[in-house]
């Protein structure tokens, strides 16, 4: 075999604790250095043992989701967990929060008809997530589509059957290891405190993309 798993852990973009009091600093230590890094490791484990006929495709992380349903489920699930979180980092940040600006706010307001009405949408999507798994804001066809997937899927994941599909330009995600040290389990208070730490300069270069 060619190729080896070599994804790695890719740096956070702020200190653990530069997210206070929103997000505490020993979730995002535990979330981070504990639950992302398992994903990574687990992701290079799963490639070394694949098919030769799939190796080519274990590349990127794009090709892989391209192809999804041809690899075996832990693969997905690291996979996914590597993308998913990786991107979760990028779309926060200290003293974030407020409104979108530029071509993806007037995008909110024209498909949702305020910021107001699309926060509800969006926090709506997360609780109502059951169990674990992300919710998502994406760009499905030229439109805005907010909607969630279940553990660590993705919009990028060539699935058979229906999910939800598309550019992601917002994600959060709603597994409890993400808040439950903070908020135990009181999602709404987590995704009520996600809202005073986007990203959206990350969010509307995604969108723009």
């Amino acid at each position: 075999m060619d190729f080896q798993g070599n994804y790695s852990l890719p740096k956070l973009p702020y200190a653990y604790d530069a997210l206070e009091p929103h997000i505490d600093k020993m979730t995002m230590e535990i979330h981070y250095s504990k639950h992302h890094q398992a994903y990574v490791t687990n992701l290079n484990k799963a490639i070394e043992t694949l098919d030769k006929n799939l190796v080519e495709h274990s590349k990127s992380l794009e090709s892989i989701f391209g192809k999804m349903s041809k690899f075996p489920e832990a693969i997905r699930n690291n996979g996914g967990g590597h993308y998913n979180h990786s991107l979760f980092w990028s779309l926060m940040k200290p003293n974030g929060g407020g409104t979108p600006k530029g071509k993806l706010g007037e995008a909110i307001t024209a498909t949702f008809g305020s910021f107001d009405e699309f926060k509800k949408q969006f926090s709506d999507a997360s609780i109502k997530r059951f169990g674990s798994g992300w919710a998502w804001l994406v760009v499905q066809d030229g439109k805005l589509v907010i909607g969630s997937t279940p553990n660590q899927d993705n919009p990028l994941m060539s699935l058979r059957g229906k999910g939800l599909k598309g550019k992601p330009v917002l994600a959060l995600d709603v597994w409890e290891h993400a808040y439950y040290l903070k908020n135990q389990n009181r999602r709404a208070d987590y995704i009520a405190s996600f809202w005073n730490v986007v990203n959206w300069d990350a969010a509307e270069a995604l969108f723009n993309s």
